[in-house]
């Protein structure tokens, strides 16, 4: 309790609570299963949101058939730094809180896009025994578009430059202190910190690339394991299993070291039992429709565990055997092939291409070349015989003759032979 004393003097934070168990224990019952969650998500997707880029006014339109419904009050809490509303969504009266927050990081997309369908669900007509037991056990709140001004722009920061995920300690952004002025004014037993990794991450340094990365936040830089941050953990691995049913071995867990600007590490300091959700790529899912089911889904589950203390019985190992985080990844490697340069003999040299948009793979730039055995990459294509011919938009001219750069557009021709009219096997955009 000191410690926690000291941060909130030192940061001029208030509302730093000792670090005990909520103290509204709901009822025990049965919590719902993963498949009646993904039927939700189904059932209630939001069909004006089909892509990972939505500016805040098109999010706000899209949601406007559910915020008319008296289930859900609707609050501005704050302005951005371009004046556009930072707003709340609050559902359900109970007495155990739960803080969710989203799109801090502005092309950081997919849960914002999984929480329109929540609201889809919580507003829909008729009975719902789920809906039910949450609003009575839980009173949610909502932030789902942190950083209006970065979606704006589709790029991590604020408007002024500054990535408010690390601006926790500072507070010099206003989305910063808006949701420091929430946090503080709803006291949340748990919270979720909701985003999106880079596509070349793994999972472990030979893994498949991570679909989902977990975090139970470390409260202290000792990584310490309290009241506060073991609860995440069992919220976690409950989140864990569910994600594990569904993309096995494409599953992760986040870098735990403690980061006193990060707005996740300082929620568990303050006493607010976080989990981090960071939705990485799937194959074939250019747009993140396949991660938002999955997110709307394992949200879900989460606070109806947490509605029902179901999270109580979580086994902690589903979480602590995940695999961590490893990056270094490149998105495409051209292995054995003979590099064909206009004028100049064939050469025997890998290519690593990385995309401008890792997850929509488009826009390749070629990044390294040579020997590059050992190297990661997310997909790799054997050119082992074949030739690779540069086209012209991949090359640079000087005043002799053409040459490759690194960083050069990925135009490549795989062909049968070093002839630039030999039998054409793929070509590279």
């Amino acid at each position: 309790m000191r410690r926690c004393l000291l941060v909130a003097t030192m940061l001029t934070f208030a509302g730093c609570r000792a670090a005990n168990a909520p103290a509204s224990r709901p009822t025990p019952s049965t919590p719902g299963s993963l498949s009646d969650m993904l039927r939700i998500a189904d059932r209630y997707k939001v069909a004006a949101i089909t892509t990972r880029r939505t500016t805040h006014a098109d999010y706000w339109s899209a949601l406007q058939p559910s915020l008319v419904s008296p289930r859900l009050r609707v609050e501005e809490v704050g302005r951005s730094m371009q004046g556009r509303e930072l707003r709340t969504i609050t559902f359900g009266t109970g007495p155990r809180k739960v803080l969710l927050w989203s799109q801090m990081h502005g092309d950081e997309s997919t849960a914002t896009m999984a929480l329109a369908d929540i609201f889809a669900w919580m507003t829909a007509p008729g009975s719902d025994g789920l809906r039910d037991r949450l609003s009575s056990a839980l009173t949610v709140v909502v932030l789902p578009m942190l950083n209006p001004d970065g979606a704006e722009r589709f790029q991590r920061e604020n408007a002024a430059g500054i990535d408010i995920n690390r601006d926790a300690r500072r507070l010099s952004t206003p989305e910063a202190r808006t949701l420091k002025a929430v946090r503080d004014g709803l006291q949340p037993d748990f919270g979720f910190n909701l985003h999106d990794q880079n596509a070349r991450t793994r999972v472990g340094r030979n893994g498949l690339p991570a679909g989902i990365a977990l975090l139970a936040p470390a409260a202290d830089a000792e990584k310490s394991w309290g009241p506060v941050r073991s609860r995440a953990r069992l919220v976690a691995a409950g989140i864990a299993r569910d994600f594990g049913s569904q993309i096995p071995g494409r599953v992760s867990k986040y870098d735990d070291a403690f980061n006193p600007r990060a707005f996740g590490d300082l929620m568990q300091t303050w006493g607010t039992s976080t989990v981090l959700i960071e939705s990485g790529s799937l194959p074939d899912d250019p747009e993140k429709q396949a991660l938002r089911r999955l997110n709307a889904a394992a949200i879900l589950r989460a606070l109806d565990a947490i509605a029902t203390s179901a999270y109580d019985s979580a086994d902690p190992n589903e979480y602590e055997r995940l695999a961590y985080n490893t990056g270094g990844a490149y998105d495409l490697l051209v292995r054995g092939g003979r590099v064909v340069l206009p004028g100049m003999p064939p050469v025997v040299a890998d290519v690593a291409i990385n995309y401008e948009d890792a997850v929509a793979r488009t826009r390749g730039r070629v990044r390294e070349v040579g020997d590059l055995t050992g190297a990661v990459a997310v997909d790799t294509l054997d050119a082992t015989g074949a030739f690779l011919h540069l086209r012209p938009e991949a090359l640079t001219e000087n005043s002799a003759r053409p040459y490759l750069t690194i960083g050069a557009r990925a135009a490549i021709d795989v062909r049968d032979g070093a002839d630039p009219q030999s039998r054409l096997r793929r070509r590279i955009e």
